[in-house]
């Protein structure tokens, strides 16, 4: 069963999406510390937990299996205090170097979404490392997108893994560009799905 996530659910919610993304080949090497330490990464992602629960975008299956964060047309993935939050963290674990890579990181995902018409955006799908490859996670997936679907939005995400861009194909997303990590020069993949699954988004 799937449910809108609550404040309750929060470190429910961060827990799996840290363990989920612990290698991710985007995120581990840009949260890289030079100590080799990843204590952090909670803290990381828990503020973007509490800024899609806060905005009813959170969602989960009952036993935090698997979660979705999602940010709602006109949404924001930080509220103007978590991003003041997020830059003390950020100083304080990495180095100058990892920082302003950071920055220019977050400036090119900013930038593939910014020409696209209103949407609901995936910031995040993750599921459990101790209950990956049973569909979960696509479950989990399709209840969110059949509910976008009803109210009429499109949908858009950036894959930072290759191996799950089939996945969300098999949804109704379709590439529509990318962009490159900043420190290792990764491709990202930019997919967008129209109302029902079907082709092309419009930008600009």
């Amino acid at each position: 069963m799937v449910r809108a996530a609550t404040p309750g659910d929060i470190e429910t919610v961060t827990q799996c999406v840290r363990l989920a993304f612990t290698n991710d080949p985007v995120w581990e090497p840009a949260l890289r510390r030079s100590d080799g330490r990843t204590d952090h990464h909670e803290q990381y992602w828990r503020l973007f937990v509490e800024g899609s629960v806060a905005q009813g975008g959170a969602f989960m299956t009952d036993g935090g299996e698997a979660v979705s964060i999602w940010v709602p047309p006109g949404g924001s993935e930080l509220s103007p205090a978590a991003l003041d939050t997020l830059e003390e963290m950020l100083a304080h674990v990495l180095d100058q170097a990892g920082v302003t890579a950071m920055h220019a990181l977050y400036d090119r995902f900013e930038a593939s979404r910014a020409p696209l018409a209103p949407h609901y955006y995936l910031s995040l799908l993750a599921t459990h490392p101790d209950h990956r490859g049973q569909g979960i996670g696509q479950a989990l997936l399709a209840d969110d997108l059949a509910r976008w679907d009803a109210a009429g939005i499109p949908s858009y995400l950036e894959s930072t893994n290759p191996a799950n861009d089939h996945r969300y194909a098999r949804a109704g997303f379709r590439p529509i560009g990318g962009f490159e990590a900043v420190l290792d020069g990764h491709r990202i993949t930019a997919m967008w799905r129209d109302v029902g699954g079907t082709q092309g988004p419009t930008r600009g």
